[in-house]
């Protein structure tokens, strides 16, 4: 016997094929004769959405598992911000400026790929344009691999690029997206950006402050932008947020600086109480 299998039983895939092979009759036509793990729109049916977010779950986790994955260096950012060769067809002046952090990305994650050894601190971002492109581009300068998580979007439907293709992954669910790229995280660096980013970066800030994430070294890019469009310390002021919630982050303006704050880091401890509380 060659056959190499670790049951007894029929294989999944091998069905699968048979049963494309039966006669054509009105019976095998019918949609209630196909296999329910092969028909798409059993599968896509609102009663079927539990089995779809655990499938969304577990395939790119299987698949980072078999790449041997062992932990991530995240990179949120804005998807329209420009190369800076590219600047003038920015829509705005402040984008066109915000292109340098294109630069200060792939610079960025050229260094982290250099310094891992293609399963520790690999560079992930959403897949996109802008920041994500650069931060995939910088560890393909590197000769490394880099994760993309892409979403379906009415628009923006292709990765970009540079994304290791075994390592590109399309979601539907925005909530499975986040929480693959938080379980590997090793550090949350996040680039100037909009609706998107700033929910990556609070929802990630809050799972740090209510303990339900370790700490890791999160970065902000650009002290002035973030310093313009959040009022941090007013927050702190209210008293809606703890005077010590601002320690959970730090601003940098260049990859090296990061880079730095990074190699010595040695605080990922969980907190077990919120405080000012």
């Amino acid at each position: 016997m060659t056959e190499n299998r670790s049951h007894p039983l029929s294989n999944a895939g091998a069905d699968r094929v048979s049963a494309e092979q039966v006669p054509d009759t009105p019976q095998t036509r019918a949609p209630s004769y196909r296999l329910a793990f092969a028909d798409e729109e059993f599968l896509c049916r609102p009663e079927l959405r539990p089995a779809r977010l655990q499938l969304e779950l577990l395939k790119p986790e299987l698949a980072l598992d078999e790449h041997g994955i062992e932990s991530t260096v995240v990179l949120f950012g804005g998807a329209r911000i420009p190369e800076p060769s590219k600047k003038d067809t920015a829509r705005t002046q402040t984008l066109a400026d915000l292109s340098r952090f294109y630069d200060e990305t792939r610079k960025f994650a050229k260094i982290i790929t250099e310094q891992s050894d293609g399963h520790k601190n690999v560079i992930v971002t959403g897949g996109g344009p802008g920041v994500m492109e650069a931060g995939n581009r910088g560890a393909l300068d590197a000769g490394g691999r880099s994760i993309g998580l892409n979403i379906v979007l009415p628009h923006e439907q292709a990765p970009n690029e540079y994304v290791t293709p075994d390592l590109c992954f399309n979601f539907h669910y925005f909530a499975i997206r986040k929480m693959h790229f938080l379980m590997r995280a090793n550090a949350i660096c996040v680039f100037p950006g909009g609706f998107g980013t700033l929910d990556e970066m609070f929802e990630t800030l809050t799972l740090i402050q209510t303990g339900r994430m370790h700490r890791v070294p999160f970065l902000l890019f650009g002290r002035e932008f973030w310093e313009k469009i959040v009022n941090w310390e007013a927050l702190a002021d209210a008293g809606t947020i703890s005077a010590d919630d601002l320690d959970l982050f730090q601003f940098v303006e260049t990859a090296e600086e990061a880079v730095e704050i990074l190699n010595a880091w040695e605080d990922f401890s969980r907190r077990d109480a919120i405080p000012g509380r």
